[in-house]
């Protein structure tokens, strides 16, 4: 049979223990199937010999065990083609032998079962909290026949996204009204509620598959997984308990309905990415993928053979030797082209920017050759600019006119500023502006930018102002671990609380973050659950905790929907303001395109003031055909002030947008309130949004 369906030059030449074969496709490495038959392809510099390894679903031992003749090997490269396999009646793996000098990083060694690194599909992990094999990972090959239609790549600008961060099980675990929860399924059932709140991208943390099990622990008896994911498995594989059902070779399935359907709906989708590490740890972790292939090669050494830490998890891969920066590269032209995933935020980024003795290159080729590959060219590329080895790169990151990064600088001058901090005022404002004083505007543009007081790493919005220490001590550590440096104030009370006057400050500071981040210039990012008040107990590092920790309460939703309802507002008022995006023209009228001020228009607040801030954006919207001119007030001072309004051109006047100062008025909707003087009092702690417009 296979040798009348083959054309003659794909016809087998030979046969291993039963299995005719022939040499395989070098250039596509991974397993593919072909006609007739499956292609296998690895390589390895320093190996001397490659098998592999078929197995039946979950059985411990191999049925079959092939090595690839010396033969067909070409150059590092070892390729086989096996005929006569159906993929979904097998798993796969391999073994290779090799020298074992571990002085010289060479660690070869023949008794290890070793995953594919360019394995599509990894078996073992489906069913959360289920230990793998004890033989340890495999490979299935996935059939990739899912059909996306002919809509054309969203490619929203990236200033103007509205990025919404989540965790694809703590999203829907809690939530009574999906089927699926804790899964890719459940945060589809979700996409009415995101479109509802008005973002339009969520940037999912790590779906690479990963072991939760890998670092599993029992502290005052729960349960602690690697709940996170920041430690990957598979690059090239999605995290296959995050399905709700058993893919067998369709792994990645439900990811794919998911992004189509958001795109469906307008929202494009952002991968967390761990390049900087893997889940084989340092010399005490184990072997089962590029350690066994080419451990000199895939992870930075020192001179004795011992691993580099830059990412604080115990090993740093070597992103910048040629062999690693091509498998990064074909792994996201992979995920661009057959996810259709839109950006990636490259976690502790600053190590791909690291030569292989570990020292910050200035021109980093992995880097350089993202930001200029042509099946990346639509796609957002965010840095998270720093890395566990001290290199602070905010600002300062090699982006080739092309990367975006997490301003970490944006997060902590304003938790600083919105706290009452009067001395972080200047900063501040530059902060707003889009950074102008650390991303020259004429190199970086608009888009270098990614504002954020929230993310999955440290308080959420609600913990930022109720806590003023963390609370970490369900992780095990004696409250060691997680950040020091939190820059939180509880309003008067640590954690619960009954006073009313207390929470009411929390409410406000809230709704003060939220105005200040929606109105400043770059792209905003907030946590998921934080426009509803979700909490995490006070605990800022919870990688560990699936549990109601992590997980999102869904019933503060409707406590707290007036919180959602700002969040909602806001989101919409930015979007109708192109002026806070850094987009569209300048203003017809004699103003500057940004410019700021303090209870006195045009003169500009100092670290010495009174902790009264105005900054004013002017522009022009084409699509409107009208000029934006928007003025954001805010007093971080702990009393209320006066505050007078920059003069308008003739025929225009100043309206209220948003007074979080006001209980009773805290939103304003079309006809908005027309300011009938030249000053206003703002409260204490509260923001003000004024928008000029004629009468």
């Amino acid at each position: 049979m296979i040798k009348e369906t083959l054309p003659q030059h794909m016809k087998p030449l030979d046969t291993i223990k039963g299995f005719p074969v022939r040499p395989g496709l070098y250039e596509y490495f991974g397993a593919w199937a072909i006609p007739g038959g499956v292609s296998f392809t690895v390589h390895s510099q320093n190996a001397f010999s490659c098998e592999i390894l078929l197995f039946h679903r979950e059985a411990e031992e191999p049925y079959a065990v092939l090595p690839i003749p010396d033969s067909y090997r070409i150059g590092h490269v070892f390729s086989m083609i096996v005929f006569g396999l159906d993929v979904e009646e097998f798993e796969y793996a391999f073994r290779l032998d090799g020298p074992y000098e571990p002085e010289k990083g060479l660690i070869f060694d023949k008794k290890n079962i070793l995953i594919d690194p360019y394995a599509k599909a990894i078996t073992g992990q489906s069913t959360w909290g289920k230990k793998v094999q004890k033989s340890g990972y495999r490979a299935r090959v996935v059939k990739n026949n899912f059909y996306w239609g002919v809509e054309p790549q969203l490619c929203t600008p990236i200033e103007d996204l509205i990025i919404y961060e989540l965790h694809v099980r703590g999203f829907t675990k809690m939530a009574r009204d999906v089927t699926a929860p804790g899964t890719f399924r459940g945060v589809r059932e979700k996409i009415p509620y995101l479109k509802s709140l008005g973002i339009n991208a969520v940037e999912l943390m790590p779906v690479f598959e990963f072991d939760e099990l890998m670092d599993e622990r029992t502290v005052d008896g729960h349960q602690l997984l690697n709940y996170w994911g920041y430690s990957t498995v598979s690059f090239y594989a999605p995290n296959t308990s995050y399905a709700s059902d058993i893919e067998y070779n369709r792994e990645g399935l439900e990811l794919k309905e998911l992004v189509k359907e958001l795109h469906e709906n307008g929202i494009e989708i952002i991968l967390d990415v761990v390049f900087n590490h893997t889940a084989e740890g340092n010399e005490k972790g184990p072997v089962f993928s590029f350690k066994g292939f080419d451990n000199n090669i895939y992870y930075m050494l020192t001179p004795e053979g011992c691993y580099y830490n830059f990412s604080g998890c115990g090993n740093t891969m070597n992103c910048n030797h040629p062999v690693v920066q091509q498998m990064i590269q074909s792994c996201l032209r992979y995920w661009v082209t057959t996810y259709r995933i839109d950006g990636f935020r490259f976690d502790l980024a600053s190590i791909l920017g690291r030569n292989e003795d570990g020292s910050p290159m200035e021109h980093p080729p992995l880097l350089k050759s993202l930001a200029f590959d042509p099946v990346l060219g639509n796609t957002k590329l965010i840095a998270e600019a720093w890395d566990a080895g001290g290199l602070y790169q905010v600002g300062n990151f090699p982006s080739f006119r092309r990367w975006s990064e997490w301003n970490g600088r944006y997060r902590d001058d304003m938790r600083n500023f919105l706290k009452g901090q009067i001395e972080y005022t200047p900063a501040a404002l530059c902060r707003i502006a889009g950074s102008p004083d650390i991303y020259d505007p004429e190199i970086r543009g608009t888009h270098a930018s990614v504002n954020f007081l929230t993310c999955h790493d440290g308080f959420t919005l609600y913990d930022l102002y109720a806590y003023n220490e963390k609370h970490n001590e369900a992780n095990g550590w004696d409250n060691t671990d997680g950040a020091n440096d939190n820059r939180s104030w509880n309003c008067g009370a640590e954690g619960d609380t009954d006073d009313a006057d207390v929470l009411s400050l929390r409410m406000k500071m809230i709704r003060n973050a939220c105005a200040v981040l929606m109105c400043s210039r770059g792209t905003p990012m907030f946590f998921a659950g934080d426009e509803f008040c979700n909490t995490q107990f006070g605990n800022n590092n919870p990688y560990c905790q699936d549990n109601e920790i992590s997980w999102l309460d869904w019933t503060l939703l409707e406590k707290h929907q007036d919180i959602f309802l700002f969040f909602q507002y806001m989101i919409h008022f930015r979007k109708n303001h192109p002026v806070l995006r850094g987009s569209g023209k300048s203003c017809r009228y004699d103003l500057p395109d940004v410019s700021f001020h303090s209870e006195i228009p045009w003169q500009s607040p100092d670290s010495s003031g009174i902790g009264v801030a105005g900054v004013l954006f002017a522009g022009y919207d084409a699509d409107a055909a009208r000029d934006d001119i928007v003025f954001l007030a805010i007093n971080v001072h702990w009393e209320a002030h006066d505050i007078q309004v920059p003069h308008l051109p003739e025929g225009l006047c100043w309206h209220f947008a948003v007074n979080t100062g006001d209980q009773e008025h805290l939103l304003f909707h079309d006809p908005l309130p027309v300011l009938s003087c030249d000053h206003f009092l703002i409260g204490e702690r509260s923001v003000v949004i004024l928008v000029a417009s004629h009468p």
